[in-house]
């Protein structure tokens, strides 16, 4: 009886330690398969990984009640393939294209009072605009007005796979409706959470300090490659096979504004720590605010009193001149 026990044992180890092998070959085999991929520069690897990376979401949610009274939703038409500043009415000497024009939504949410601010809203990777309403609703009791960019790929922007450089193309875009939108530039307001954050750090650095004045980061990240090495061995080396970087660390320092990082204790998304790096390369002045307990997109609900200070008290010091 003994012998026989000791038997399905020994059966049942060689199991478990044939179904790990057969495991561990299978994610061995993935990986060779990723690499034989991508070095030979395969187009439909390229796509799955950026549909992976920023899980757009596009449409609107069924239970999404619209926008106050008041507020505009409406379009900006722009070429596929043209950076915002190329996409003027051509000339007798610039031939036409039969490209299709695709469109970035946009969302207007003026401030009651004519005097505030205007904040331009970048948000992250996943939840489109009508799923982060909540959070613009916090920004916008901070005393801001809000222009709030649908980067093409979420809501009802174009359906498109979004790369860095079609995410970055309409975020210039955006910014060129936040100079018409808020004509004095002093009272312009990037700001950014989570892959939001790279988006603003980079509008900012090539951007002239006299054309806005101030750089809001939630949750921010210093790149793609950062998040990737907190997260584990195998995400670090699925990265390392990664196109899309928003690399802030290494832009960070051409920002010359006044900037705000706002980051929570708790966030497993993207770890204090590299928020603390992001703000540690930031040139002054700037204002750290770690919030207690908040995790990455829940910091106006966890501590909405400390969100709403600090938010109201940078913009009094730094945009206002309180």
């Amino acid at each position: 009886m003994n012998s026989t026990l000791q038997w399905v044992r020994s059966l049942t180890a060689v199991r478990r330690a044939l179904a790990s092998a057969l495991a561990m070959r299978q994610i061995l085999l993935l990986l060779v398969a990723v690499l034989l991929l991508s070095t030979s520069g395969c187009a439909w690897l390229d796509a799955k990984q950026r549909q992976i990376l920023y899980r757009p979401t596009p449409g609107v949610p069924a239970d999404f009640a619209g926008l106050r009274p008041g507020d505009i939703r409406y379009f900006v038409k722009l070429a596929p393939s043209a950076a915002p500043h190329s996409i003027a009415a051509p000339t007798s000497n610039v031939a036409l294209t039969a490209e299709p024009v695709q469109q970035l939504e946009m969302w207007w949410l003026p401030h009651p009072n004519a005097r505030a601010p205007t904040m331009l809203y970048y948000h992250g990777t996943f939840r489109n605009l009508a799923q982060n309403l909540h959070k613009i609703d916090a920004l916008r009791a901070a005393g801001f007005a809000i222009l709030a960019v649908e980067y093409r790929g979420w809501g009802q922007s174009s359906a498109i796979t979004p790369s860095e450089q079609s995410i970055l193309q309409d975020a210039d875009m955006a910014f060129a409706e936040l100079q018409r939108r808020e004509p004095r530039a002093d009272q312009r307001v990037l700001y950014g959470h989570s892959m939001g954050s790279g988006v603003a750090v980079d509008v900012a650095s090539r951007t002239p300090r006299r054309e806005y004045g101030a750089v809001i980061l939630e949750s921010a990240i210093t790149s793609f490659d950062d998040v990737a090495t907190e997260a584990g061995w195998l995400a670090r080396l699925l990265a390392s096979f990664n196109t899309q970087r928003f690399a802030s660390i290494e832009k960070i320092s051409q920002v010359q504004v006044p900037v705000l990082m706002l980051h929570g204790t708790q966030d497993t998304t993207v770890p204090i720590v590299l928020g603390q790096k992001l703000f540690a390369a930031a040139n002054d002045p700037k204002q750290w605010q770690a919030v207690p307990g908040g995790a990455h997109s829940d910091l106006h609900l966890v501590s909405g009193d400390d969100y709403q200070n600090a938010l109201r008290s940078f913009k009094n010091k730094y945009v206002l001149g309180l």
